[in-house]
């Protein structure tokens, strides 16, 4: 049995979350590339849920995040731990000051120290680096342009423990009960790899990276 529950990021009630120029928003894209990769892995077999589809979501935030573990952890309790793995799904930002930053890349966070989570996050890593490759080279044009600062990479790792994920105890991998990554899919507030992810080619390497590293994680 695999079951796989996907966590979309905030809701259209949660101010911020977007770009500068207020086109893209992180609660809808999140939930486009969601709705993508559920539709691809039920095709596949998978038991796959949504732990808060709908726009809006709870507040405060603390409630919110409370209802996302309580969603995760009872569908853990009925199908097993051993058979589940959460994926939230998320797009990063370098500031929240409304202007346009110079950051980017792609990355995945688990919890601190060794668990099951670790090899799900470099499963995702690996399929992120073959789906990637245009964005690598948009990103070594924008170093070149500035678009990017000079210290960017397209992968964002910490390879101190032996691979290559972030490490953070937040709230949502950190209180599930079933091995948990959380994804950073580039940068909102750079308007180059905002350009990337609303593109076709954007959007199917962000979907098929987390369909074929979850696939790869339950192979493993």
């Amino acid at each position: 049995m695999k079951v796989v529950i996907l966590g979309t990021a905030h809701g259209s009630n949660v101010p911020g979350k977007q770009s500068p120029d207020g086109e893209f928003r992180e609660y809808a894209y999140s939930r486009k590339i969601i709705n993508q990769v559920k539709s691809r892995l039920e095709a596949l077999g998978f038991i796959v849920f949504v732990d808060i589809p709908q726009d809006i979501v709870p507040t405060p935030q603390k409630i919110e995040l409370q209802n996302r573990v309580s969603i995760v952890n009872k569908i853990c309790a009925k199908y097993g731990t051993n058979n589940c793995l959460y994926v939230s799904i998320h797009v990063n930002a370098a500031g929240s000051d409304g202007e346009w930053k110079n950051a980017g890349g792609w990355c995945a966070f688990t919890t601190k120290g060794k668990t099951k989570s670790d090899i799900a996050a470099e499963c995702l890593y690996e399929e992120a680096e073959t789906e990637l490759k245009d964005y690598e080279k948009i990103m070594v044009n924008g170093i070149k342009n500035g678009i990017y600062s000079k210290k960017q990479r397209p992968y964002r790792t910490d390879k101190t423990d032996g691979d290559k994920d972030l490490e953070s105890n937040f709230y949502v991998i950190y209180h599930t009960k079933c091995p948990a990554v959380l994804t950073e899919n580039l940068f909102q507030d750079n308007p180059e790899d905002v350009a990337y992810l609303i593109s076709e080619r954007g959007i199917n390497a962000i979907v098929n990276l987390h369909v074929k590293g979850v696939i790869k994680y339950f192979e493993r």
